[in-house]
């Protein structure tokens, strides 16, 4: 058998095996990411760094072998377009992880997450209570999707009826002791405006701003180098020694 034949064996191969492994490490060691994206990053990209500067093997191998990869990876993204029950194959499904504000353990150990893990993922959603959560699920990428209990939910102004002004992006003005002077200029505003804000903080010069923003209400936002909050900072270690 030719080398061109064996390349396209092994990758057909290596692809598969690579699928099934993916498949079998479960949804943290591709967290973020869908089992193509996951292909195409690391597998292609690696067989196109070989292809240009492994100067010692034939250019045509490598190359049937990227080209063999890609193949299959769209082949799948098309397949799983038009078969559900494949797509559920190939990509998973969501599972549940809490309900009702309780853990489900079988579920977590099916996906081979440990509680540590599950606490930093509803953490990321500002989620700091178990018993606050409805319903959580891991998605098929690995993310984490939480719907909290009612009760927990905050009041919006639309379950009041009551009308709301427009919120959108503050503007920078100062970053890290540098003044932002077209920023400044955007919002019809002057350094001699800025300077007068600042000193009824107490902040008699810019350097000694590290962040401050102006929202659209036209509240000032002025973190200083060096602030600390009132009272002792929240240690979420259980580790007895140095941080």
């Amino acid at each position: 058998m030719n080398e061109p034949a064996i390349a396209l064996i092994r990758s057909l191969i290596a692809f598969f095996t690579l699928f099934i492994f993916s498949r079998l490490l479960g949804k943290q060691q591709i967290a973020q990411l869908t089992f193509f994206e996951y292909v195409t990053g690391i597998t292609i990209g690696s067989i196109a760094a070989d292809l240009s500067i492994n100067l010692e093997t034939q250019g045509l191998i490598p190359w049937i072998g990227l080209v063999t990869w890609a193949f299959l990876t769209m082949f799948l993204q098309w397949i799983v377009t038009k078969n559900r029950r494949l797509a559920k194959i190939v990509e998973g499904e969501p599972v549940v992880v809490i309900q009702g504000g309780k853990i489900l353990e079988q579920n977590l150990r099916l996906l081979r997450y440990r509680v540590d893990d599950l606490m930093l993922k509803l953490r990321q959603k500002n989620v700091f209570d178990i018993a606050d959560v409805e319903v959580a699920l891991v998605e098929p990428n690995g993310a984490l999707s939480v719907q909290k209990k009612s009760q927990v939910e905050p009041v919006t102004p639309r379950d009041l009826n009551l009308p709301t002004a427009y919120k959108g992006l503050p503007t920078e003005l100062i970053v890290d002791g540098e003044l932002i002077p077209q920023n400044l200029k955007q919002v019809g505003l002057d350094r001699a405006w800025l300077m007068e804000r600042l000193s009824q903080q107490g902040i008699g010069s810019i350097k000694d701003v590290f962040y401050a923003s102006l929202n659209t209400q036209g509240e000032l936002f002025v973190s200083t180098y060096h602030n600390r909050p009132t009272g002792s900072v929240s240690d979420v270690s259980d580790y007895p020694g140095s941080q």
